[in-house]
Parts: structure tokens; sequence; C-alpha cells
């Protein structure tokens, strides 16, 4: 059975939010949108508020529909991107580093492949609509 993980994709003044992966963790040191499991029966928002709290300590004030699913390779993760709006400044909780960056950047950074795939996908077809 596919275990549902959410990844969160904050965007602010035109940036969008990476963390780089504990060592420690799969696709250790490599770059990601930040997110985790969604627990049965939490709801989107219920799991992203949770997971944002204790890897960023934000608050999420909205979450959008799911942009794009993921298969993560050699694991049931199935990683569900999709657009998070947040309140406060994120510091690393449980990440080595984060990074505000350009869209158009993104590509250059070392990310995970699930992550990887997203901003494949998003730059092909450009940003959503709003």
């Amino acid at each position: 059975m596919p275990i549902r993980v959410l990844a969160a994709v904050i965007q602010r003044n035109q940036r969008f939010l990476l963390c780089r992966r504990p060592q420690h963790k799969r696709h250790g040191g490599l770059w990601e949108f930040p997110g985790g499991t969604v627990k049965d029966g939490e709801s989107d928002l219920e799991a992203a508020r949770r997971e944002l709290a204790e890897e960023l300590g934000v608050q999420v004030t909205a979450v959008g529909p799911v942009e794009l699913s993921v298969q993560d390779l050699g694991s049931d993760f199935v990683i569900e991107f999709l657009p998070v709006t947040i309140e406060g400044e994120p510091r690393c909780l449980e990440h080595e580093a984060l990074v505000w960056e350009e869209e158009g950047k993104l590509p250059g950074y070392d990310l995970a492949p699930g992550d990887g795939r997203y901003v494949e996908v998003r730059l092909d077809r450009g940003p959503a609509p709003g």
C-alpha cells in the first residue's frame, strides 16, 4: 500500500523554499521541498501544519490542490507536491540547510529524485495560473 508524503511548495517573493535533507535519512544531503508523511485520517492541511511546525517552526495558513504525484522509486512513498502558504520565518529544526531560490535556478540544486521530477514538470508547463 502506498504511503502518501506531502511536499510543500512554498513560494515567497518569487522564490521557492528548498531544504537539504539530513545525512542519516533517505536521500540524505539532497535538496527537497519540505514536508512529510500524511497520517491515516489526516487532511493535507493537518499534515502540512504538523510537519512544517516540526521541521521549520512555521504556521501553515493554506494548502492548495495536489499539482503532481511522484512514486519514489525503491520505496512505498508517493510524494504529492502542493502549494502551501505559511506564516513565520522558516528555521532548520530537522534539515541541514534551507534556501529561498528563484524558480529558474531550482534545477541547479542536487534535488531528491521526486523533487527533481516536480521541478522538471513545473518548468515544462510553466507556473500554475493565479
